[in-house]
């Protein structure tokens, strides 16, 4: 063999040992290193993130070491955006490729983000709850509906309708429906105006009445710059005597939404009807967000005692019936 092939052959050689060396270094950087983390660690994972952001949260963390070297993880495991949305924790001490692995499984998954829109019964938002493995729907609105609450000391709701605010939370997966509630009541708490027991007295109603005034407001209104005026013509018609005659309170009672209002539905003796009896109902009928919680605490003054919706998301507000009536034959005949 000549001193020429004997050099290629030293070289090849070399660098098959080099590439070995390289090999065993990346197999121990993915499945041996368990230098990470250090100690117990949480990551919270937003809404939408992608792979490369969970990465970046993962190595920001102190989870893993490298979120390019646990990108190429991914691919090869065909495990790419395995993660969903959350809150992870991670016992000390796991190779990159036990962090894949528990997220994949949801293993290290210990809380869940849940949207709550405005608007949502209790019963709607037990669904979504048991929708993210949060539990089953019966306990959930067993609770919500049967759980007295307080909004302000010594004001006391018969239930959380009303009170489980709108918002998106981080909930724990393991929690109790007491657990969840007190997330949500807390919230309502701190986004209740801070005028809102001296606002209260000023209106002549207790904090609960109007919770449920600004759930109505939440299910009739669609724009804000006309739920303080819905909120006058409310307290116009309770200071007059006269029946709310909302339609949202009807279908508060109804086991699915109706797009139309029957007769049959108007003549339906409950206390949720706001055509047959005088007053608010006894709870609110959905929960409410901020913008109608202000709008219920601080209604516009206003001659007003109906409106109609019009359109494109207004109404046509008017001070007669008579107004009304010619109105209800402009918009909805």
């Amino acid at each position: 063999m000549g001193r020429f092939v004997r050099g290629i052959v030293a070289a090849a050689a070399a660098l098959l040992i080099v590439l070995a060396v390289l090999a065993a270094g990346a197999a121990f950087a993915l499945y041996g290193d368990r230098s990470l983390p250090a100690r117990e660690t949480s990551v919270v994972v937003p809404d939408g993130a992608t792979g490369s952001e969970i990465a970046r949260l993962l190595e920001n963390g102190g989870v893993i070491r490298s979120a390019l070297a646990f990108r190429a993880l991914e691919r090869l495991c065909g495990a790419e955006s395995a993660a969903k949305s959350g809150e992870y924790r991670f016992a000390p001490h796991l190779t990159p490729d036990e962090v894949l692995r528990r997220i994949e499984s949801g293993g290290a998954q210990v809380a869940t983000w849940v949207t709550i829109p405005e608007g949502f019964t209790a019963s709607e938002i037990a669904q979504s709850l048991a929708r993210h493995g949060l539990g089953e729907t019966p306990a959930l609105e067993a609770y919500f509906l049967h759980q007295p609450f307080e909004p302000v000391p010594g004001q006391r709701a018969p239930n959380l309708e009303g009170y489980l605010f709108p918002d998106t939370y981080l909930m724990p997966l393991q929690a109790t429906p007491a657990a969840l509630a007190a997330i949500m009541t807390g919230q309502f708490r701190r986004e209740l105006p801070p005028d809102a027991l001296a606002r209260s007295r000023l209106l002549g109603f207790s904090v609960p009445q109007i919770v449920t005034i600004a759930s109505l407001i939440e299910r009739e209104a669609k724009a804000d710059d006309e739920r303080a005026l819905m909120a006058g013509v409310y307290y116009n018609r309770l200071h007059r005597g006269m029946p709310l005659q909302v339609d949202a309170t009807l279908e508060y009672t109804f086991a699915h939404h109706k797009t139309i209002i029957t007769a049959a539905d108007l003549a339906r003796d409950t206390p949720y009807n706001s055509y047959l009896h005088n007053g608010l109902p006894p709870t609110p009928i959905a929960n409410p967000g901020k913008p109608s919680l202000y709008a219920a605490f601080h209604p516009q003054a206003s001659p007003f005692l109906y409106y109609v919706y019009k359109g494109n998301g207004h109404h046509a507000f008017s001070r007669t019936l008579a107004e009304h009536e010619a109105n209800v034959a402009r918009y909805l005949r």
